[in-house]
C-alpha cells in the first residue's frame, strides 16, 4: 500500500500557498504519495498556458509570484483527472463556485476520501445557514474537515511564523492532516469543533469590512479594537445561534478566531477594499476589479447572506455590526453608519 494520494482543488494565491507546503511534507514523509496534483483552472498569461508555466517554471506567476512551487507539485487542468484516485481533498477555490465544482466531481471521488476546506464563507440554505463543509460534503458524500486560522498567503509562502487551525471531528484522520500541513514555522493545533472554527472564517471577513471603514474614515486604532472586540462578541453569539454541535469560547481563542479576527483586520483584502470604499465612494464591484488582480471578495457577500439568515431568524437587531456592514455594502447608507452602530451596541445599553 503506497502513501495516500493529494490533490489541491484550486490554485489562487491561498490554494497555491497550501500547494506548496503539502507539496514539500509530501515529498518527504512516506505518509502521502510523492505527487500532489493542483486543479488549476486554465487561462493564458503573457501568451503561455498557465498549466505550462508551472508545470516547467514551478510557479504560479499569475497568483503567487515570486516563490518556486516544488516539483513534485503538478498542475493539471482537468478537474476529473486532476482530483482521479485522491485520497486527501484540498478545496481552495473561491466559495462561490464550490457548488459547480462539486457537482462536477460528483460520482468520481473515492468513497473514504477525506476533504478539507480551506474557503472562508458561508452560504445560504433552505434553513438558513449553510456551511461549505456541509455542501461539500452533501454532494459528495465524504468526510469534510476545515482549515482556517491567521493565514496571510504571501506571509505563509515567505515561510514567516504563523499557526492555523483543523477542525476535525475524528481525531485520527485530524492527525494525518496535521502530518500532512504542518512545518516549523507552519504550526497546526486540531480540535473537535468544526463547525466553529469554520464559521470564524466566515465571519471575520465581515468585521474585517467595519475595520476597513473606520481606517477609511481615519477613525484610529481605539476605534477599530472596538469593531475587532463587538465583532468578535457577534460572531461568538452568531455560532452559538447556527451551529448544530456545542460551541466553546475556547474555539475561539485559537488562530481561527481571534488571531485571524486581527489579521484580517489589519491586512488582509476586505479591510483594503473597504477602507478604499469609504474614502473614494467607488462601487464595491468597481474596487474589486481594481485592487484585488482577479481574486475574490468574501466580506461583503457574507454579509448580505448573514442578513437574510438573521432576517428569516427575526435577529437583526442583535447583530448591529454586521447589518451596518450589509446595509452600507448594499443599500446605500453612509460609511459614517458604523460608527453609530458602535455607539449604539446592545453592549453598550
Amino acid at each position: 500500500m503506497g502513501g495516500k494520494k493529494v490533490c489541491v482543488v484550486g490554485s489562487g494565491n491561498w490554494g497555491s500557498v497550501i500547494a506548496k507546503i503539502a507539496g514539500s511534507n509530501a515529498a518527504r514523509l512516506s505518509t502521502f504519495e510523492n505527487q500532489v496534483n493542483m486543479w488549476v483552472l486554465e487561462e493564458e498569461v503573457g501568451g503561455r498556458r498557465l498549466t505550462d508555466i508551472i508545470n516547467t517554471e514551478h510557479e504560479n506567476v499569475k497568483y503567487l509570484p515570486g516563490y518556486k512551487l516544488p516539483p513534485n507539485v503538478v498542475a493539471e487542468p482537468d478537474l476529473l483527472k486532476a482530483c482521479a484516485g485522491a485520497d486527501i481533498l484540498l478545496f481552495v477555490v473561491p466559495h462561490q463556485f464550490i457548488g459547480k465544482v462539486c457537482d462536477q466531481l460528483k460520482g468520481h471521488v473515492k468513497k473514504d476520501a477525506v476533504g478539507v476546506s480551506l474557503i472562508k464563507g458561508v452560504d445560504e440554505g433552505p434553513d438558513g445557514l449553510r456551511l461549505i463543509s456541509d455542501i461539500i460534503h452533501e454532494k459528495l458524500g465524504i468526510e469534510i474537515s476545515v482549515l482556517m486560522g491567521a493565514n496571510i498567503a504571501s506571509e505563509v509562502a515567505e515561510g514567516k511564523f504563523c499557526e492555523t487551525t483543523i477542525g476535525c471531528k475524528n481525531t485520527q484522520h485530524g492527525q494525518t492532516l496535521k502530518e500532512l500541513m504542518q512545518t516549523p514555522n507552519f504550526r497546526v493545533t486540531v480540535v473537535q469543533e468544526a463547525d466553529t472554527v469554520e464559521i470564524c472564517g466566515a465571519l471575520k471577513n465581515v468585521v474585517a469590512v467595519g475595520a476597513g471603514f473606520c481606517d477609511g474614515l481615519g477613525y484610529g486604532d481605539n476605534t477599530k479594537a472596538a469593531v475587532i472586540r463587538l465583532g468578535l462578541m457577534e460572531m461568538i453569539g452568531f455560532a452559538k445561534l447556527f451551529c448544530k454541535g456545542p460551541v466553546t469560547s475556547s474555539t475561539f481563542l485559537e488562530s481561527c478566531g481571534v488571531a485571524d479576527l486581527i489579521t484580517t483586520c489589519y491586512g488582509g483584502r476586505n479591510r483594503k477594499v473597504a477602507e478604499a470604499f469609504a474614502k473614494t465612494g467607488k462601487s464595491i464591484e468597481q474596487l474589486e476589479k481594481e485592487l484585488l488582480n482577479g481574486q475574490k471578495l468574501q466580506g461583503p457577500p457574507t454579509s448580505a447572506e448573514l442578513h437574510r439568515i438573521l432576517k428569516s431568524k427575526n435577529a437583526v437587531e442583535k447583530f448591529p455590526l454586521f447589518t451596518a456592514v450589509y446595509q452600507i455594502c448594499y443599500e446605500g447608507k453612509p460609511v459614517t453608519d458604523i460608527i453609530k452602530c458602535l455607539q449604539n451596541h446592545p453592549e453598550h445599553m
